[in-house]
This record gives structure tokens, C-alpha cells and sequence, in this order.
């Protein structure tokens, strides 16, 4: 049970420290439009360059996820590319997974961009009231 607990507040250390839902959204975005393509690879490469643009799309988000993660100092980089990437999705990737795909990958992009390392958590109103009220 220790050794549990331990590791969840390991996790949590970890995750605190990156733009974690941002970079999970964006490479389940990927995956999510790999997943509903539907041709080979061989077929795929008969077809020509459009066709491999469908697979590489998504490997790219899948990728700029996982870079987020691993790497958050280049997290703006990896967003704003994530969130081309994903766009770009639409027209290669039947209209971006259904527009679930593409809906992630702009979400998670978008988290990814707005991602503040240093920033303190945030109080809620009523804890702002009570700690006006004890001092004033």
C-alpha cells in the first residue's frame, strides 16, 4: 500500500511539472485518427504522397504529444505545431477522425500553448474573501 502511494505522488510530482492533459490530448488525437484509417500501408503508398500524408499527419501528433511530455521547455514549438498538424489533419485524414481527432489535437495544442511552468495555483473566491476578512 506504501509503496503505492509513493508512486502516485511521484506521478503527481512528475505531471506538475509539464503540460501533462495537453500533451495526452494531442497524441490521442493522433492515435484516435490512426485508428479510423482504414487502408493498408500498401495501398496507401500505390496511391501517392496524399495518401502517405494521411498516415504521417497523425504519427506527427502522436509524436508532438509525446515531445510535450518528455520535453515541455519546447512546448511552444510542439504546440503551435500540433495545432497545424492537426488542421492539416482534415484534409487528409477522413475530415481529421471524424472530427474527433482534430478536435483533440487543437484541444490538447491549445492547453500545450497555454501552459504556464511557474505559475501559482489559483484560489477560489470564497478562500480570497476569508483571507481578506483576517486581515482587514
Amino acid at each position: 500500500m506504501d509503496g503505492r502511494a509513493g508512486t502516485r505522488a511521484a506521478f503527481r510530482r512528475w505531471r506538475s511539472g509539464r503540460p501533462f492533459w495537453g500533451g495526452l490530448l494531442l497524441a490521442l488525437g493522433g492515435a484516435w485518427i490512426l485508428l479510423t484509417m482504414k487502408a493498408s500501408l500498401k495501398v496507401v503508398l500505390h496511391i501517392g504522397m496524399q495518401g502517405l500524408a494521411g498516415y504521417l499527419l497523425p504519427v506527427l501528433m502522436v509524436l508532438l504529444g509525446l515531445l510535450t511530455l518528455f520535453n515541455p521547455a519546447q512546448r511552444l514549438f510542439y504546440s503551435i505545431t500540433g495545432v497545424l498538424v492537426s488542421l492539416g489533419t482534415w484534409l487528409t485524414s477522413n475530415l481529421g477522425g471524424f472530427l474527433v481527432g482534430l478536435l483533440l489535437g487543437v484541444v490538447g495544442s491549445c492547453l500545450v500553448f497555454g501552459w504556464l511552468p511557474d505559475q501559482e495555483p489559483r484560489t477560489s473566491r470564497r478562500e480570497r474573501r476569508r483571507a481578506a476578512v483576517r486581515t482587514g
